[in-house]
């Protein structure tokens, strides 16, 4: 009975220890509550603010979202140490402890923050956009996605690419989409029988028959290169960039199709090998 009294008597003073803990800890707890729900609410207006004022600027779409989850987190970390600052915990253990695994992280991931500069270059001197056609790393496509560690291309077949942004933005870019004409440049061998005057017309009849070759610049139809397997005529001809591809194969299917009513045979070139 006695022992029953005694942790009676153990229980009440614990229970009143707790409520005296309770009541003068309880304005720094409510405070940092407002301060939370206040801090959040913050948060979402300055993010929303931001990427109004980003968007209304014309910033580029990747970069918005990258620059407001930069915002996001980084005044969300300050809420989290003001917070903890309130409640009377020392905030400069947390602010040691985050610097110390910034440390680690920048350390163990050296080639993703390669990338992750990459891409940052990438959005802010736009060497190309998103619809773009562009060769770099050894392929070529059209930009699908701007990521800041990675940049997608999708191919001609249809393949998606992922190129690390750290290595393309070190690397030399093809951009084919920035300009708004492109020039095709064709190479058509044809023997030393053949009357290059008479090639030289057909070639530019079809040229100039073409709705999609410009008239500025004029195309042209030289002679490039006279070789032991016989004489290399080049075709410049400019054309808008969403008719590059087929300005390209009706010159030379139209060209195959001119000579063999002409009678002219198209030369294929040798191989040079170098004589040891």
């Amino acid at each position: 009975m006695k022992l029953l009294l005694n942790d009676i008597t153990y229980l009440e003073q614990y229970t009143q220890k707790f409520i005296t803990v309770l009541i003068d800890y309880s304005p720094r707890l409510v405070a940092a509550l407002l301060l939370l729900i206040i801090g959040i609410w913050a948060i979402r207006l300055i993010n929303n603010v931001s990427r109004k004022i980003m968007v209304k600027r014309g910033i580029e779409p990747t970069l918005i979202e990258f620059l407001s989850d930069i915002i996001f987190w980084g005044l969300r970390i300050m809420l989290f140490i003001a917070v903890i600052s309130k409640l009377g915990i020392e905030s400069s253990s947390f602010v040691a402890i985050l610097g110390a695994a910034g440390l680690a992280i920048g350390l163990s991931l050296q080639g993703s923050l390669s990338n992750f500069a990459g891409g940052m270059l990438i959005i802010l001197f736009k060497p190309f956009k998103l619809g773009d056609a562009i060769e770099a790393q050894g392929v070529s496509g059209t930009v699908i996605d701007i990521q800041i560690f990675v940049t997608q291309l999708l191919t001609v077949n249809n393949q998606v690419i992922f190129i690390p942004n750290g290595a393309l933005s070190n690397g030399t870019i093809i951009n084919f989409s920035q300009q708004e004409n492109r020039r095709t440049d064709l190479t058509i061998g044809i023997s030393y029988d053949s009357n290059i005057k008479q090639v030289k017309d057909i070639i530019t009849g079809i040229l100039d028959k073409n709705p999609h070759v410009l008239e500025h610049p004029k195309a042209s139809v030289v002679v490039k290169e006279l070789t032991d397997s016989g004489i290399k005529i080049a075709i410049r001809a400019w054309t808008k960039n969403e008719h590059f591809a087929d300005v390209t194969s009706d010159i030379l299917e139209q060209s195959k199709t001119a000579f063999d009513e002409a009678g002219i045979s198209i030369q294929p070139f040798m191989k040079e090998f170098s004589k040891s």
